[in-house]
This record gives structure tokens, sequence and C-alpha cells, in this order.
């Protein structure tokens, strides 16, 4: 048989070219006599479309992973039963010439048929709700980050340089955020004596009442007043709606769990991370998952409720570690031509877990860990850039063979590491001398 023939891998296929407005839809020529339908985007229509689908003997969809329309209708393809695809748009560019809906939704039934497209990972069930959720609570903190700069600009119109005595003004949960707080409010109120209002220190804050009354001196016009209360009346509603997210998402992970396993104590307690959930998440991630992966240096409660947000508890959809950690954005790329290697950058995307295990990379600068080792010696022989990347392809090697084994990550230490390293590199120059005919000898202590 001639290899280069193609063969019909999915005869049932149907391609579906996705609009605002309207869906464009193609099924094989010979389901219907009219194989190409447009239909609106109204639920009644987006009904019909599945049925005529199902009257046609449609079993395979693809359709463009492109923009918000498509979900209403993948969420319905897929509750009928449909395998669905979401397809990269740029692997199915059309042939050059004229470009129609009508044409789009045929070159996808097209290559679908032919088995050419490849689908998009998307978690399925509870656990593609619960990355709704934790995405919505993201896109709170942003929100809220942005009045907590409108307060900060607010006090310095007003030449109250509070920010320059407290490292954090507002932030809520931290000592300092709240000494912060209550001098804000305390303002909000009516009082404007520096020295009344320096008296709200928390012992803890390392400027003194004096300092801090000195900074509170300022001009006192009623138009930034205003914008100071509005500004934190705003961080208070998005408070709220951030409590009311962590409920969401407390029950959510309690409704995934598949274990009562409790975590043990961590390695390290540098306090609660900035922006962490307000429940115990690290448990429910464990009974979750049925590993802690903030045993892994350089990963903490955020970084691995992010990361199991996204990519949920199976990773099943990836054959090995080398297609999960390519699918991240984090392997190098393969531009050959003529034998010669034209470019190796990774691909630049906008995957969240993996931008959240670079952040967790460039906290390992300090670590005194294998892992921080494995770090600082990437960045003393390549640009931080580069170090980052690579660092967090390790941590991401790592997350899924706790995933798809289920064993713990147990540390051997940085002194293990770089003992490991030294015997590579002492083996390597042996070899090296060995063959340009000289010979190694160890300089013996005190010579």
């Amino acid at each position: 048989m001639n290899k280069n023939t193609l063969e019909l891998t999915h005869p049932n296929a149907a391609g579906i070219d996705i609009g605002a407005s309207s869906h464009f839809v193609a099924v094989p020529s010979d389901r219907d006599e009219k194989p190409v339908r447009e239909f609106p985007s109204f639920t009644e229509d987006l009904y019909a479309l599945a049925d005529w689908l199902t009257a046609c003997g449609v079993d395979t969809v693809a359709m463009e992973s492109t923009g918000v329309y498509r979900i209403p209708l993948f969420e319905l393809l897929e509750s009928r039963g449909f395998s669905v695809y979401l397809v990269n748009a740029r692997h199915v560019k059309n042939v050059s010439g004229c470009k129609s809906d009508v044409l789009d939704c045929q070159w996808l039934q097209q290559l679908m048929s032919f088995g050419l497209l490849s689908g998009a990972f998307r978690p399925q069930g509870d656990f593609c709700a619960l990355r709704t959720v934790a995405r919505l609570r993201e896109r709170l903190i942003r929100e809220q980050a942005r009045h907590i700069q409108h307060i900060q600009k607010a006090l310095l119109l007003m030449n109250l340089l509070l920010t320059e005595v407290i490292s954090d003004v507002i932030p809520s949960g931290a000592q300092v955020g709240e000494t912060g707080q209550k001098i804000i409010r305390a303002i909000l109120a009516g009082e404007h004596d520096g020295q009344v209002l320096a008296q709200l220190r928390n012992n803890h804050i390392k400027a003194s009442e004096a300092d801090i009354a000195k900074a509170l001196q300022g001009n006192w016009r009623e138009e930034h007043l205003f914008a100071l209360k509005q500004a934190v009346a705003l961080y208070d509603a998005y408070t709220v709606q951030l409590t009311e997210c962590d409920q969401q998402l407390e029950k959510m992970l309690k409704g995934l769990a598949r274990n009562g396993l409790k975590p043990d104590k961590p390695k390290r307690n540098h306090g609660k991370p900035k922006n962490a959930p307000k429940f115990d998440a690290r448990t429910l991630l464990l009974q979750m998952c049925g590993v802690d992966l903030t045993r892994i240096d350089g990963i903490d409660v955020t970084t691995a409720f992010k990361v199991l947000a996204e990519i949920g508890a199976d990773l099943s959809r990836f054959k090995s570690a080398k297609h999960f950690a390519s699918w991240l954005g984090l392997c190098p790329g393969t531009k050959i031509s003529g034998g010669k290697i034209i470019s190796a950058a990774t691909h630049s995307n906008s995957n969240r877990a993996a931008q959240a295990l670079k952040m967790a990379a460039i906290s390992l600068r300090s670590s005194q860990s294998a892992l921080g080792a494995y770090y600082r010696r990437l960045c003393a022989r390549m640009d931080k850039g580069k170090a980052v990347t690579a660092c967090a392809h390790k941590l991401a090697r790592l997350i899924y063979a706790m995933l798809t084994q289920g064993e713990a990550y147990v540390d051997q230490g940085q002194a293990q590491y770089e003992e490991k390293y030294r015997q590579r590199v002492i083996k390597n120059l042996t070899k090296r001398a060995g063959q340009l005919g000289f010979q190694l000898i160890p300089v013996t202590e005190g010579v």
C-alpha cells in the first residue's frame, strides 16, 4: 500500500466555522442534500444544529479553538455524546485563494475526515468548571490590585507618604497591611491628626510613631478624600467577591476529593503566600490528586492551585512528560532546514500553568535544595530567561511524574546534588584527558 495514500479515519466527521452571530456547519456530502448549512447562534438554533448532526450520523466534530463563541456549542455537543475537537487555527489555514465561512467549514470537515487534525487539551467535566472559577478569581485579584494603586495615588495627591514608612499599605492578612488599613479607614472616618493616626501602628512595624506621624502631614483636599473613599469602597467590594469565589472553589474541590489524605507538616514555613486562597487548599488539592505538589521546592500552595486548576488531576491525554512539557511551551523549538538548526527558541504562548511554573522557578534563586542548585548552575551558563524556562521544564516533568505515578517528591539536597555534579564533571574530564593522552591526578590536600 502506498504510504502517501490518505485514509478516512473519521468518516462521520463534521466541520464547524464558529462565528458571533451564526455558525456554518459542513457534513459529508452523502449525508444530506444540503451538506453545508448556516445556523444562528441562538440557543434554539444550537439545539437544531445538534439534532441535524445526529440525523446525519455524525460522531466527530472539529471546530477552531478561537474566541468564546464556541463554548456554548462545545458544551452542548459534548453533552450530546459527540467527540469534539478544538483545533489550532494555525493548523487549519486554507489554501490560497478565496476565503469564506462556507469554505472554512468544508476544509475543517475534510481535514478531520483524514485524521489530519489533533484536538487541544481541555480538562474534563468538573475540572473544567474548576478552571473557570479559578480564572475568575485571578481576574478579581487583578482588578482589586488596580484599586490598591488608586488608593496609593489618592494618598500621594494629598502628600500623605504612608507608602514611604509602611511597605504594604492595604493588603489584608499581613500585619503591615493591617496598620495601613486602620490608618486609611480612620482618615475616611474624619481623623486627620497625624499623631493620633500614628498610634494605630502595629508593634511589628519598623517605622516609629514619629516617622508615621510625619508621613501623615498633608493637604486634606475634599476631592482627593472623595477619590480615596471611592477606591477603598471598590477594594472592599472586590474583597467580598473574592470571599464568595473562595467559598465556591472550596465547595468544588471538596466535590473532587477522591481520598481522605492529610498533608505532612510543610518542610519550610515562610508564612501564607500572598493572594493564597482563604481555605485549606493544600489539603483539598492532596485529596483531589493524591499527591502533594507543595513538597517540590519552589511550588507553594498558590502555584499548585493554579497548575492543578489548569490541567486537572488526570494527565493521561499526554503520552509522556515530553508531550506535557511541549504543551506547556517549555520545550526548545525544532525549526530545522537543510539539516541545520535555524532556531531552537521556545514558542511564545500564554499558557497560565507555564507562567505559574516560571514564577516558581524564579523563587528557587536562594533555595538551599537540589532544584535551587540546579537553577543557579543554569544561570551561570546561560542567560536568566533561558534558565527560568529550563527550570520550569524540570518542574513540569516532576509534576507529570507525581500525577501519573502517584509518587511523592523527595528532595535529594543541595550537597548531594553538587557532589553528583562534581563526580560527573570529573568523569568527563578523565575521559577527555585519556583521549588526549593525559592522565588526571588528584591534588593531595595540604600540598
